[in-house]
């Protein structure tokens, strides 16, 4: 099962492996800066330590993965997709966490279902998608590809975590478009989303649907799907009201804050505003390690996890910011030329949905940092604290790195 080649292994990315050890080793000295913060909570004095043996077992279980051939991952794909639905609906009835059922709590640690569910996720589709006997051509298959997304994010609406549903829905479209589908059916595809956005208000709606039709009208669709496409985007647009209603509290009052129709300086717009300040306040070369004030005073909540990014900002200044986001952006690019380089239609789907699913948190994490997307929860990879959350990402980029060791073989 697994190969130990030494001299496959000199093949590894190692540019890719030092950037994430660099990513790592930022998020460890943002969290020792914020667990030695004054009137730290006792609770979260500990987590230095814990990030670090997340980190080591994190190695273990990437080095596992790294060995072991693609074809075990194929193989077994559908089966890791049902385990990972199985701890989705099992964490449901699960005892809350701070009013959510998103985890599983074993003694010291929280294991999060929807982390574990999100590798298996990209394997089952990029199997589905990979198979001879799928044609992207046939709606059929193209629902089937949807559906294996969706599944999953509608359980993890339940828990509810919006923010990790979101990354599920983004997996599929890149997969697809990497696998050939055509750029119509793809804006076909996106034109809902676009139309629930606009739907707030009667003349973005409007214009939204006009642009849509005239779309339809340059490519020359057939008059059913044009009908069709028309009638699901303005049937989206009518049920907006529905979606906004059963959204929580907490959720609205992010988004109504994010777009400016919502002052709650001290509410709901309090992380935002603190962030913004932190980052601001650190300048060109930042005010140094653990003389951070945001961060020693601890005016910023949740700066161990999805906020650590402002640790950041603040002690490290521009060059820190710009030497972590290089850091992201040098992962991402090798590993789209891992993705160009791999014979195996497989291999090189599943190295798609790895960076899809990295770049996502990313770019949402960073977003909510600086006040460009609302709120969200979601963890900066690497550096945000969390076993599930480090394991997953760690998981993530050792099967892009199996994926270049083997791009060779078909499969």
């Amino acid at each position: 099962m697994f190969e130990r080649s030494e001299e496959a292994l000199r093949d590894l990315d190692k540019i890719i492996i030092i950037c994430v050890f660099i990513l790592v080793a930022a998020g460890l000295m943002a969290l020792y800066s914020v667990t030695t913060a004054i009137n730290t909570p006792a609770i979260l004095k500990g987590n230095f330590a814990k990030q670090v043996i997340w980190f080591t077992i994190g190695i273990m279980i990437a080095s596992a993965v790294v060995t072991m051939p693609m074809k075990i991952f194929y193989k077994y794909a559908y089966w890791f997709y049902a385990a990972g639905l199985v701890l989705l609906v099992v964490v449901l009835f699960a005892g809350a966490v701070k009013g959510s059922h998103r985890w599983f709590v074993i003694g010291p640690l929280r294991l999060q279902p929807s982390e574990i569910a999100k590798t298996a996720t990209i394997l089952a589709l990029a199997r589905f998608i990979a198979k001879d006997s799928t044609d992207l051509r046939r709606y059929k298959d193209i629902a089937v590809a949807f559906g294996l997304v969706f599944l999953p994010a509608l359980l993890i609406i339940r828990q509810p975590d919006l923010g990790t549903a979101i990354v599920f829905c983004s997996l599929a479209v890149p997969m697809l478009f990497w696998a050939g589908l055509s750029p119509f059916i793809i804006f076909v595809l996106i034109a809902p989303l676009i139309t629930l956005v606009s739907a707030f208000n009667l003349v973005s709606f409007a214009v939204a649907i006009l642009a849509i039709t005239g779309v339809l009208l340059w490519v020359r669709c057939r008059l059913w799907v044009f009908l069709a496409v028309l009638l699901i985007n303005i049937t989206v647009g009518a049920l907006t009201p529905k979606i906004w209603e059963g959204m929580h509290d907490y959720q609205r009052d992010r988004i109504r804050t994010f777009v400016g129709l919502q002052k709650d300086p001290k509410g709901s717009g309090y992380q935002v505003n603190q962030a913004k300040v932190a980052i601001g306040s650190g300048g060109f070369w930042g005010k140094g390690w653990l003389h951070g004030t945001q961060t020693k005073l601890r005016f910023l909540p949740e700066q161990h996890t999805d906020f650590i990014f402002t640790v950041i900002g603040e002690e490290f200044g521009f060059v820190g910011v710009v030497l972590i986001m290089l850091a992201f952006l040098t992962v991402l690019l090798r590993s789209l030329i891992i993705a160009g380089a791999v014979k195996s239609k497989f291999s090189t789907l599943v190295v798609i949905g790895c960076v899809t699913a990295i770049s996502v948190h990313v770019i949402i994490n960073i977003g909510m940092c600086v006040g460009i997307m609302p709120v969200t929860g979601l963890p900066l990879p690497f550096l945000s604290y969390g076993g599930s959350a480090l394991w997953t990402n760690t998981v993530l980029v050792a099967l892009i790195l199996n994926a270049g060791l083997r791009r060779f073989q078909y499969l």
